[in-house]
Order: structure tokens, then C-alpha cells, then sequence
């Protein structure tokens, strides 16, 4: 059982914002980095905060910054799992589009169900990814390393299948939709461009050029 009714809404959105920010290694976080996350001022981060470590979810060191606790983990890994699956549920039996399941699946993340949880990744056939390339942590919460790396690290003449962005913004998602870039495009680096490393890749058969920036967003698994 790793998924708990411990937090309220929004001090579930702070211990997610957390372990989004932290990384696998954990990192401690600044408050800084927290309120420029969310959008809210220091002055309500340096709050929640004190709540958080009462609950021990949290641990604060002021020299090194916020870090979860197992406890706070295991909590946050829950939520990303809904979220994920609620994604995937979304674009998969309701025919939403990638760009559009993000704000709606942050408002489902937040079911308390367990069970609902478990039927619902049983109903989808136990998805390993989400709709944008991003493991689904298993029901022990545990997370599969996916081996993706940005396309901006492919050399010319390299391939490789898309498999997951670095952006899930949907002005980002759709302009991947007006190029005809989605999960399982192949990919072949034509040419890097020296001079600002821009790219010219054959995308599914069709030649594209790429900027330096968009390639590093579009995640790839290399052949």
C-alpha cells in the first residue's frame, strides 16, 4: 500500500512539485526553485514547508535546501502514478489528444482510491508508459528506466524512435503535431548545422529541419 490520505490537495501538489524537481538522485531543492515552480510567493513555499516536515514528509536543512523523506516519497510516486494513468486512460479510451490530458489528469490525481487506482491500471492493460513517453510507476511504486535521450545527442547519419519529450507544455505538443512528430516516429539525423547545431533529420520518411532547442525537448530511443 504506498498510496495515503496523509496530505490535502495542495500539499500533495507541493510534494509532487518537489520530486519533479529533484530528480532521481533527490536533490535538496531551494524555495526559490519551489515558488518559480508553482507560481506562488516564498512566503507561502516557507509555510508549507513547515507543514510538510510536521508531517514528516519533508525534511528542510536552511544551508541545503527541501528534500522528501521516504515517507514523502512514496506519497509522491502515488500521485505521479494516477496522474500517468489517468493520462493514459484519457488519450487512449476517450480519444483526448496528448496536449490536452495534462490539466485534467492534475484534478484526477487527486482520487484517493487505491483500488480504483489498481482496477483502472488493470483496465488499460498495465501500461508501462504514458501517452507522453513518461513511466507509470508499478502498484509497488516502483519506476522502470526508459533509456531515452534527447535527440540533440544523436550524431549524422544516427537513428533512432521517439519515444517521450522533454515538454509536456501544449503549445510544444501541439507544434510537434503540426510537424508530424509523435511517440513511435522513427527518426535519422541527416546533418547537424555547426554553426548553431540545428538539425536536419528524415522524421518518419519526411525531411525536417529541427532547432537546436526543439531537438533537445524530443526524447529518443537510440538504434
Amino acid at each position: 500500500m504506498y498510496l495515503c490520505s496523509v496530505a490535502t490537495l495542495a500539499e500533495e501538489d507541493y510534494i509532487k512539485a518537489i520530486y519533479s524537481l529533484s530528480g532521481i538522485d533527490g536533490n535538496p531543492i531551494s524555495t526559490s526553485s519551489i515558488s518559480g515552480y508553482l507560481g506562488v510567493n516564498p512566503a507561502s513555499v516557507s509555510g508549507m514547508v513547515k507543514k510538510l516536515s510536521a508531517k514528516k514528509l519533508l525534511e528542510y536543512k536552511r544551508s541545503h535546501g527541501t528534500s522528501l523523506t521516504a515517507k514523502g516519497k512514496k506519497l509522491a510516486i502515488g500521485i505521479v502514478r494516477k496522474h500517468r494513468l489517468w493520462e493514459t486512460f484519457l488519450v487512449e479510451k476517450l480519444g483526448f489528444s496528448w496536449e490536452e490530458v495534462h490539466d485534467l489528469a492534475e484534478q484526477l490525481e487527486h482520487i484517493r482510491s487505491e483500488d480504483l487506482i489498481n482496477r483502472l491500471d488493470g483496465y488499460l492493460g498495465f501500461p508501462k508508459t504514458d501517452p507522453h513517453g513518461d513511466p507509470i510507476p508499478d502498484k509497488s511504486g516502483k519506476i522502470a528506466q526508459t533509456g531515452l535521450i534527447s535527440l540533440s545527442k544523436l550524431g549524422s547519419g544516427e537513428n533512432g524512435v521517439v519515444g517521450g519529450v522533454g515538454n509536456q507544455d501544449s503549445k510544444f505538443l501541439k507544434h510537434l503535431n503540426q510537424l508530424k512528430v509523435g511517440i513511435g516516429s522513427e527518426v535519422k539525423v541527416l546533418n547537424i548545422n555547426d554553426f548553431d547545431k540545428s538539425i536536419e533529420a528524415s522524421i518518419d520518411g519526411k525531411k525536417i529541419f529541427l532547432s537546436d532547442k526543439l531537438a533537445s525537448q524530443i526524447l529518443i530511443f537510440k538504434d
